[in-house]
């Protein structure tokens, strides 16, 4: 399969191509968040989140550009928002000695935390249930079974990089389907 078959297949919503696109362009965003952010688990996240939201939105890539810059400026714009969040929650403590300004992390729960914690399971499984199969089935090993990403891999048979991003996706579906009601 070419890229340019591949990317014509993902539009049409082809499980195949989306997998296709994910092993050959993996290595090349994950490695570009790596140099820019220098922490293994953060540049993995980020390269998550660009393929889900890639995916997502697939249907807007214009074929004039390489797809490998769609994502590479997809993936950016990822770690921006993060790093304006992060800027965000940050508070700062002015030291009555020295006037010394420390910047101290905020960890209380977000609004997105109290509304998850608020959800009760009984509700919360009724919601999962309006997920696709293979996306409940994702949910369960991980949340409800507590599996790893590689235990997931082995019981699906699929790549790492597949569980990682289904997952994102599962939760972004179910996250909507929260905030409908």
């Amino acid at each position: 399969m070419e890229i340019k078959e591949a990317i014509q297949r993902a539009k049409e919503n082809d499980q195949k191509a989306f997998n296709y696109l994910l092993d050959q362009f993996w290595d090349v965003v994950y490695g570009f968040q790596l140099k820019r952010i220098e922490n293994e688990n953060d540049a993995e996240d980020i390269t998550i989140q660009t393929f889900s939201k890639a995916f997502d939105k697939i249907g807007t890539y214009d074929t004039r550009y390489k797809f490998k810059t769609w994502l590479i400026t997809i993936s950016k714009n990822i770690h921006i928002d993060l790093l304006r969040k992060e800027k965000n929650s940050i508070g700062q403590i002015v030291s009555n000695d020295d006037d010394t300004v420390y910047q101290v992390l905020d960890e209380s729960p977000s609004p997105e935390d109290k509304l998850i914690t608020e959800q009760h399971l009984a509700k919360l499984l009724r919601d999962i249930k309006k997920l696709k199969p293979h996306y409940q089935e994702v949910i369960n090993l991980r949340y409800f079974q507590e599996l790893s990403y590689k235990e997931i891999s082995q019981e699906l048979d699929e790549s790492i990089n597949n569980v990682k991003v289904k997952l994102l996706r599962a939760k972004k579906l179910l996250a909507e389907i929260i905030q409908e009601k």
